[in-house]
C-alpha cells in the first residue's frame, strides 16, 4: 500500500484518486472547490478543501510522508506549475504532474515534477500504435524506447519453435507469454521448443522500433 496525495480534482484527478483507492492506497485528495471534495469523500480516506499554490497549506499537509504526489490540476497551468514547484520544495518523493502540451511538460519537468503525463497525446498514439499497426493488438509503454506489445503471430513463424526461428537473436525481442485468442488463456515463459499456432498472439518485450519491424506475414 501507497500513501497518496492527489491535488485537482477535476476529471482526471478525480478518476486517479478512486482507481488509486480501488488499488488498496491510501489517498488524501485535494482541491479548492467544496463540491468537488464533498464528490470524492465516499471513495477515499481523506480529502480536504484548499489552495495548493499556498505555501502553508502545501506545508501543513507533509507531504514528505506520501510515496506519490499527483498535480492533476487541468484548467489552470500557473497554478499547476506553483504546486509542483512547492511540492518539490518541501521535499516531496516522487511528483507525477499532468500536462495538456509539450510546453507545459517541458516547464513542470524543470519547475518539480519528476514525471510528466501528457493525456491527450499519449492516449492518441496508444490509439493509433493499437489500431494503425496490422500486427499489434495492445502495448503498455515502459519508458520512451521500450514497451510490452501484444502481437499476431507472423504466418512464417507458424508451425516452427521460438529456437528455430531464434527470436531474441534475429529481432532482438523477448516472448514474455504466448496467449490463446479463444480463450484467453496465458502461458508465461515458454520454453525454446514451443511451436508457434495461428490461433495464438504473443506478449513480447523490445524496444518499439524493433517491435514494429517484425515481419507481418
Amino acid at each position: 500500500m501507497k500513501s497518496v496525495l492527489v491535488i485537482g480534482l477535476g476529471r482526471f484527478g478525480k478518476h486517479m484518486a478512486m482507481k488509486m483507492a480501488e488499488l488498496g492506497n491510501e489517498v488524501l485528495a485535494i482541491d479548492i472547490n467544496e463540491q468537488r471534495v464533498n464528490d470524492i469523500l465516499p471513495y477515499v480516506d481523506n480529502a480536504q478543501i484548499g489552495n495548493a499554490t499556498n505555501v502553508q497549506f502545501i506545508e501543513s499537509l507533509g507531504v514528505n510522508n506520501f510515496d506519490l504526489c499527483i498535480v492533476a490540476i487541468g484548467q489552470n497551468f500557473q497554478s499547476s506549475l506553483e504546486t509542483a514547484a512547492l511540492l518539490k520544495e518541501s521535499h516531496a518523493k516522487f511528483v507525477l504532474a499532468r500536462a495538456t502540451s509539450d510546453v507545459q511538460r517541458k516547464f513542470l519537468l524543470r519547475n518539480g515534477a519528476d514525471r510528466v503525463v501528457y493525456i491527450e497525446r499519449e492516449s492518441a498514439e496508444k490509439l493509433a500504435i493499437k489500431y494503425g499497426s496490422p500486427n499489434i493488438f495492445d502495448y503498455i509503454e515502459l519508458n520512451p524506447d521500450y514497451s510490452i506489445f501484444e502481437i499476431r503471430v507472423p504466418s512464417a513463424w507458424v508451425g516452427k519453435t521460438i529456437l528455430e526461428k531464434n527470436i531474441r537473436s534475429q529481432y532482438h525481442v523477448n516472448i514474455l507469454a504466448t496467449k490463446e485468442s479463444e480463450n484467453g488463456a496465458i502461458n508465461p515463459s515458454p520454453k525454446p521448443d514451443h511451436i508457434f499456432s495461428s490461433g495464438e498472439t504473443l506478449i513480447v518485450i523490445g524496444r518499439n522500433d524493433d517491435v514494429k519491424k517484425l515481419p507481418i506475414k
